[in-house]
Order: structure tokens, then sequence, then C-alpha cells
């Protein structure tokens, strides 16, 4: 455990922190390319990375880096960990995308960084890059957050101090996972942003709402308009005044307080005051394992934190 802690604190500083803070070196200096670990190596040496955050590989994009590499060449090396059961092989950690754009621009040989690394560190290493480069849509950064959380037990905590963002920015990534199959497509495809999708968390009719901001080409303000506008006209019918007017809307205590617990949960929360009879609290969960993460939060207290609210 305190060497995983470690390895952590160590690759949290980011990915210079593993190749060094100068990466303008000339490559074609030899000398000084293996006086920092760099190689060339065959480009059919390399293997993609499975722990690759990143799927979608816009082809304009890569088309950009294709011409740039053939003018330029490749400017960063790649960082590769060698492939045990495998000789002659190395599997990409950081840099994909130039792998991908040096085949499409016929290079025999790449420059590469050879590390020895844990399954663990290698993903933490491709989310950050991706991060850090703004790489990754929405979706993506929230699938390899979730995946941290679930196969090497990180909290939100070390996962914002790992990429150097808030917690909440990870709690409402966190909860972009729990919208349809359709809506995070349209994140992936680029047609929604991550502001976009926020306001559709939590929504039954999120899928919808989301075709119609979609087709409109709505702003995320005008998103959030349309999903505060659709929700009061629902849940007005008929339990409003009789004039037909949309009940109260939720006061600023009420909705920091929505926040805070979401924020803690990394979940949807809504809280509903019914006035002198109480009131509902309501956490939507997606998964078996969001679920288990609610109870065992509520058995323990909210673990080291002291409670669930902070």
């Amino acid at each position: 455990m305190a060497e995983e802690a470690q390895s952590k604190s160590r690759l949290g500083r980011g990915l210079a922190a593993l190749i060094g803070e100068d990466t303008a070196i000339d490559l074609g200096d030899t000398e000084a390319a293996e006086a920092r670990g760099i190689r060339q190596v065959p480009i059919e040496y390399l293997r993609p990375n499975p722990f690759q955050p990143r799927h979608t590989f816009r082809e304009e994009d890569l088309a950009d880096l294709t011409n740039s590499i053939r003018e330029k060449g490749i400017l960063q090396p790649i960082v590769v960990r060698p492939l045990a059961d495998e000789e002659n092989a190395f599997e990409i950690v950081a840099g994909e995308r130039r792998w991908r754009a040096s085949q499409a621009a016929q290079l025999h040989q790449v420059p590469v960084i050879v590390r020895e690394l844990t399954d663990h560190e290698s993903l933490e290493i491709a989310i950050i890059e991706n991060v850090q480069r703004a790489d990754l849509n929405a979706v993506e950064e929230a699938a390899g957050y979730q995946r941290l959380i679930d196969q090497f037990h990180y909290t939100q905590d070390q996962l914002s101090k790992m990429i150097g963002k808030s917690r909440s920015h990870v709690a409402n990534l966190l909860r972009l996972l729990s919208l349809p199959e359709k809506v995070r497509a349209y994140i992936s495809s680029g047609e929604l942003t991550g502001g976009h999708a926020r306001a559709l968390v939590g929504r039954p009719d999120a899928e919808a709402l989301a075709k119609q901001i979609v087709e409109k080409g709505l702003s995320v303000r005008e998103a959030e308009a349309l999903t505060r506008k659709d929700g009061a006209a629902k849940s007005g019918g008929g339990r409003g005044t009789a004039s037909g007017s949309a009940p109260k809307e939720k006061d600023a205590d009420t909705r920091a307080l929505e926040k805070n617990i979401s924020d803690a949960l990394g979940l949807n929360v809504d809280v509903v005051h019914k006035g002198e009879s109480g009131g509902e609290v309501k956490v939507h969960y997606k998964t078996l394992e969001q679920l288990d993460e609610i109870c065992r939060r509520l058995a323990h207290g909210g673990g080291s934190g002291g409670g669930l609210v902070r």
C-alpha cells in the first residue's frame, strides 16, 4: 500500500515528471537523445495501450498531425513499457496519436522512452497526458477516472490532486456516466459538450432533451434554461396553484445542500422540502457498485472524512 501511495504521488506531478521538464530536445542529436534515455525503434515494435482512455481519434486531427510529422518529424518521444511475453515489443503508455500519425506518414522508426511501469501507472500516465492536452472528451475522461476508482481504488480526492482539478470537477464528470448511451454518444461525437450533459444528469427524459439541444444547436445556458423550463412544466402538472402556476423554485440553501452532497457522493442528489411534514433526499445511482458505495459510506459515516457532507 505504501509503495502504491508513493507511486501515485510521484506520477501525480504529470507526464513531465516522467520524461523530464525540457521536451524541446533535438531528437536528431543522437548523443543528447541517448543521454535522456531516448532511442529509435522500428514502428512495428509498438503496440496500442489497452488502458488508453481515449477511444475517439478524429480523422481531421490525425491528418493534421500526420502532415506535421512529415514536415518536422516527431518532436516528443513516445513513452512505452516492454511487453514481457513478446520479444522486441513495447506497449504505448503515452503518445498513441503520434504512433498512429507516424504510421500514416510511413515512418519506419520512432523515438521512444522505455519505462518499467505497472498497469495502474500506465493508466494514470495515459489519463494525465490526455487531460493535460485536452485530448479527451468528457465521457472518455470520466470513464478513465471510473476505471482508476474501480480497478485501483482511487478516491475522488486522489484523482483531483492527480489531475490538478477540483473534486467537484471529478464528481461532475463521473455523474455523466449515468446518462443514457445515446446522450453519451452525442458527447463522444462532439455534438454535446460536458456543460450541456451536466444539465441532463438525473433527468428521466435526458435523451429527448439532448436531441432537442443538438437539433436546435443550443448553447450551454440555453440548454440549462430548457431543462429548467421542461422540468417545471412537468412537475407543475396539476400540483401547482389553482391558476396553474409552476411550483416554487428551490432556494439557494437547498441548491447548495444538493451540490454539497452530490460532490461528496459523486452522484446526482435531489432534496425536496415538504414544509412541516419533513421532506425527501433522493440519491440517483446507475450501477449496483454505486449503490454498494452509498451503503458503505452510510454505514461508516462517510469514511475517514467523518461524514457524507463535508
